[in-house]
């Protein structure tokens, strides 16, 4: 996944915070540990207020990153829709979802929609028999 803005810790580094971190190890012994300072540490334990989050992983029907590249390689080939599909084994209306959410035919990029698709999978989704608030007057 294509990261935005600057790079911080390796995965694997970020992972030895949560560790630490849940062994009882304090910020500054974990940032002597890692060689990032304190902030630093802090910055990836905030977020989930201190509590591990295990690694974020795809849905099992989800485009993957090659199926992603591969339908860019179709649409810069000027392939249809349903010959992509066929390829990657989806079906027609996916290629053309997928396409449309990420700035169409012209501008598709696998890489952005990977990373998009990433993001989206990560934000606060509202439960979907949640009523609406009601609005006082």
């Amino acid at each position: 996944m294509a990261k935005i803005g600057r790079p911080g810790l390796p995965p694997e580094e970020r992972q030895r915070v949560w560790e630490m971190w849940k062994a009882g190890t304090s910020i500054s012994e974990i940032s002597r540990s890692v060689g990032s300072p304190p902030g630093s540490v802090f910055s990836i334990l905030r977020p989930n207020g201190g509590i591990y989050q295990p690694p974020q992983q795809r849905r099992v029907g989800t485009l993957s990153l090659q199926e992603r590249e591969e339908i860019s390689r179709g649409l810069a080939a000027g392939a249809s829709y349903r010959q992509i599909g066929r390829r990657l084994g989806r079906p027609a209306s996916t290629i053309s979802r997928e396409v449309a959410q990420n700035k169409g035919r012209a501008r598709y990029r696998a890489i952005d929609a990977d990373d998009r698709a990433w993001r989206k999978a990560r934000r606060q989704q509202r439960p979907k028999l949640a009523k609406n608030p009601v609005l006082s007057g």
